[in-house]
């Protein structure tokens, strides 16, 4: 096996399905998802940004924080204040009903979910302050130690709670002028009147962030990487805005220019930099967010990292037709410059991965050369002049190659939407028969993904198991977006006859590739 050679799976956080779980995936589910991955010979593990969400939000790239993991994710089990019996106490009978239907849907509810873990949370928080916080305990020690180590991102993120939460979960733009600009006197006040709630909020991200650190040592014992993403900015209605307003260009929005997919461009919604207010401090947020990627994950995708050259922005207001920011190619080239370089100076040996995808400027891939960050190669969109299927053995080593992304329909899919030439050509790559199963065919086509040059190879794991859900899709509204969930649970999915053999020759793939 070449060590630089690796395979990996992408399956959201949400996504993880287990005998105990709570109707969502849990970080303690983690290092159970990295051994059946093991089974077919992967060895990474990516997920989606795990940030807490708002409620009613599903998409993991509309987080409330860049920092704050999301409390819909513990393992509740593995929270120390609570037994057994504190666990169904809090439940009651109605939270046991509601625990088995949670756990028996085909996908995430989120809002069912996270009523019923903040009904247990609560519990948990209650015993911790009765046993540990005013016994002055090691545990509550540890506790302000934490508060006190991570208090640049913290505090922020437990007055914005606070202050939400009194405002009846609405954002922080409604706000009343004092609040909405931090006041000094109206941050006190919100201090004063809301201690107990601020302390719950640290006190959670500090169960979040040790249920976080167990499971990337049991995964690292097993031998699997854990690859997070990083989206490009945040909402506008997050923490990190309302405490960095001069940092982000609120009267503007964030999209893409027009293109044959769009052309009228794309709003996103969301707030670009202000890079130059942003240069004043030396990109502190985004080398602070660096560092916690960083901590959370070996290696990290840089969501749009075109983005980070040039925004595309338009004013929030009818008829503006958009520009990039910056204009011109040589300041273009320079931000990226000066921005990317930042980040890889603060990754602190995780491994950082471009999302290239889209319209790419030759000097962007240039400076990713430069700065050693591997770029996407997905085989349904890699073309030659003749719009020819380029062969993934040629592929560069320092590349990810991958036949689908978390916005696309996994391969098992794609077949039906490729012509006669196309499954032509990817028959003589992939040694296909035009006899052959749904099965078959899969098998195949990830074969040639495993043999292609990159150093890096993701699968969806729909893919593993061949099917054909989608985690997203991109442009729509509905309840199948980032609600996907495993078909089975994992211990019923190794207890599956069809998908054991599936592994099995697919962790023969793997290894024949040399990964």
């Amino acid at each position: 096996m070449n060590t630089s050679r690796i395979a990996g799976a992408v399956l959201p956080l949400f996504s993880l399905r287990t005998g105990h779980d709570w109707g969502i995936g849990q970080i303690t589910d983690l290092p159970r998802c990295a051994a059946w991955l093991r089974g077919a010979g992967q060895r990474l593990l990516q997920i989606l940004p795990p940030h807490e969400l708002s409620p009613g939000e599903t998409s993991p790239y509309g987080a409330l924080t860049a920092f704050g993991l999301d409390p819909i994710y513990l393992g509740v089990e593995a929270i120390p204040d609570l037994d057994e019996a504190d666990i169904t106490e809090a439940l009651g009978e109605d939270g046991a009903i509601e625990l088995a239907r949670l756990r028996s849907l085909p996908h995430v509810d989120y809002r069912g979910v996270r009523t019923l873990k903040q009904r247990v949370l609560a519990v948990a928080f209650r015993r911790f302050q009765e046993r540990e916080w005013t016994e002055r305990s090691p545990r509550a020690r540890a506790l302000a130690a934490f508060i006190e180590k991570e208090k640049d991102w913290l505090d922020d993120l437990a007055l914005y709670s606070v202050l939400r939460e009194t405002h009846e979960g609405y954002g922080w733009e409604t706000w009343p002028e004092d609040e909405r600009e931090r006041a000094p006197i109206a941050l006190a006040r919100a201090r004063g009147q809301s201690a107990d709630r601020l302390l719950e909020v640290a006190y959670t991200q500090w169960v979040l962030l040790e249920q976080w650190g167990r499971a990337r040592e049991e995964m690292r014992a097993l031998g699997v990487e854990l690859m997070g993403d990083l989206p490009f900015v945040v909402c506008a209605e997050s923490a990190d805005v309302w405490a960095r307003a001069s940092q982000f260009q609120r009267h503007m929005s964030l999209g893409a220019p027009p293109d044959g997919f769009s052309p009228d461009g794309q709003d996103w919604g969301l707030p670009p930099y202000n890079w130059l207010a942003m240069e004043a401090d030396d990109l502190a947020w985004v080398r602070a967010r660096t560092r916690q990627a960083a901590r959370l994950y070996d290696r990290f995708r840089l969501d749009h990292v075109v983005g980070y050259f040039r925004q595309w922005v338009k004013k929030r207001e009818p008829g503006d037709r958009g520009r990039f920011d910056p204009e011109g190619t040589d300041a273009q080239r320079a931000r990226g410059r000066r921005v990317l370089g930042a980040i890889m100076e603060e990754a602190n040996g995780s491994k950082v991965i471009a999302e290239d995808l889209g319209v790419i400027p030759p000097f962007v891939r240039e400076t990713l050369g430069e700065l050693g960050a591997p770029g996407y190669r997905v085989i349904p969109w890699e073309k030659d002049d003749q719009h020819r299927f380029r062969d993934p053995a040629a592929f560069p080593a320092s590349s990810v190659a991958t036949w689908s992304t978390h916005d696309t329909q996994p391969v098992t899919a794609w077949w039906d939407e490729f012509n006669a030439d196309e499954r032509g050509e990817l028959t003589r790559f992939a040694g296909v028969h035009d006899n052959a199963t749904d099965d078959e065919r899969s098998l195949a086509l990830l074969r040639l993904l495993f043999r292609s040059g990159s150093d890096t190879t993701l699968v969806l794991a729909q893919e593993l198991l061949g099917d054909r859900e989608r985690i997203n899709t991109p442009g729509t509204v509905g309840a199948d977006n980032w609600t996907y969930r495993l078909p089975a649970s994992i211990e019923d999915l190794e207890r599956d006859a069809r998908i054991a053999v599936r592994f099995e020759k697919i962790r023969r793939f793997v290894e024949e590739s040399g990964r």
